[in-house]
């Protein structure tokens, strides 16, 4: 259905969400209308942010705000929901935009396959009443579902809208882009060669993807890395528990500024702990890229700070491939917790392709070559 349509019949006037694939139509809709706008639209750090910041603005207007993502946040949707949200609490009304990825009998990625099993039966389990949005579905049916979920909403309850894939259409076009010149692709180029035969934690998206095909294009074994293709904004403490394990080996974790601002109190665990044989790189284009591109907040707040400031002894930010080089150089010789942040452009190859190997032949080759390191 036409995304101007949608917005218009769910009557809100403020939107915050985390961005997906699935509902990028609804997501450049949002940006074109309102950019980002604190009295309109917030892209936020994760899914339960998003609830309680829509909860602070519904106690300050009594309005019915709506949240959206993609529906591998719904764990971290559970939480508010139930102790903050519900009926039984503070009752506070809510409309919820999730994107369906994995449906069954939809192909999809395998981190999407069971979340996609049980996104409508965890809906269930919280109570929450949903209405499924297909290619085919009649807008006079989405009017007539948004009708009947307001005397819930009035009531302090919440109501959910699940978007199956290509159902939201007719967005405008939006190009996202920063003024950052290293891409990605290089920028993870650098930093294999840097790390040499030491094991990589790579976060979700486009950079484990990068990483597998550059392993290819090198001719060199998979084995080294572990592909973190879900649970946005964990790889940094997969490599901690990974670097607490192994001492005396060095271990390199390729991160996202969204995933790292997701959970961002993994920053400050590794701090504390201080692993002296942990590099921990942020790649940061201010973007949720792998979604489409919409902005974080990344690019606007002093991550070299943060990380000082959680513990991190070491921390440094490169906007050049030199830089990065001596960065890189610098980590391996310290021989302490080092954080880099590499500044970088937004884009991709229209040609990337995915990991050909399945997420457990992942793990079973770098738990492999994990057995051989003292």
């Amino acid at each position: 259905m036409n995304v101007k349509h949608f917005v218009q019949m769910l009557g809100a006037d403020f939107y915050t969400g985390v961005p997906d694939s699935q509902l990028k139509a609804l997501c450049n809709e949002l940006m074109s209308v309102y950019g980002i706008d604190p009295a309109h639209h917030i892209i936020a750090a994760n899914e339960g942010n998003c609830a309680a910041l829509a909860a602070g603005y519904h106690l300050a207007t009594g309005k019915v705000p709506v949240v959206y993502l993609q529906n591998s946040g719904e764990g971290n949707l559970i939480n508010p929901i139930a102790s903050l949200l519900h009926e039984k609490v503070y009752a506070i009304p809510m409309i919820f935009v999730i994107g369906w990825r994995g449906e069954p009998g939809v192909h999809d990625e395998p981190q999407h396959i069971y979340q996609g099993a049980v996104t409508l039966r965890l809906l269930d389990d919280m109570e929450i009443p949903y209405f499924v949005i297909g290619k085919e579905t009649p807008e006079a049916d989405v009017q007539a579902a948004m009708d009947g979920f307001r005397g819930l909403l009035a009531s302090g309850r919440q109501a959910a809208f699940v978007i199956r894939k290509g159902a939201l259409t007719d967005a405008p076009a939006i190009t996202y882009q920063n003024k950052n010149r290293m891409l990605r692709e290089e920028i993870i180029r650098h930093i294999v060669q840097a790390a040499g035969e030491d094991p990589i934690v790579s976060t979700t998206g486009k950079a484990s993807r990068e990483l597998f095909e550059l392993r290819e294009a090198n001719g060199q074994s998979h084995k080294y890395d572990f592909l973190t293709v879900g649970s946005m904004g964990h790889a940094s403490s997969i490599a901690l528990g990974l670097a607490l394990s192994k001492p005396a080996q060095r271990v390199w974790c390729v991160d996202g500024d969204g995933a790292a601002l997701m959970h961002l109190g993994a920053m400050a665990v590794i701090g504390a702990n201080r692993p002296q044989n942990l590099v921990h790189i942020v790649i940061n284009n201010g973007a949720h890229e792998t979604v489409g591109g919409m902005p974080t907040v990344a690019q606007a707040i002093d991550l070299v700070t943060v990380a000082k400031g959680c513990g991190y002894p070491a921390a440094v930010c490169v906007d050049n491939e030199t830089e990065l080089d001596a960065a890189l150089e610098t980590a391996k010789q310290r021989g302490e917790l080092t954080l880099i942040e590499v500044r970088c452009a937004i884009g991709a190859r229209d040609d990337l392709g995915r990991p050909t190997l399945t997420a457990q032949e992942n793990k079973q080759n770098f738990m492999g070559y994990l057995a051989e390191i003292p």
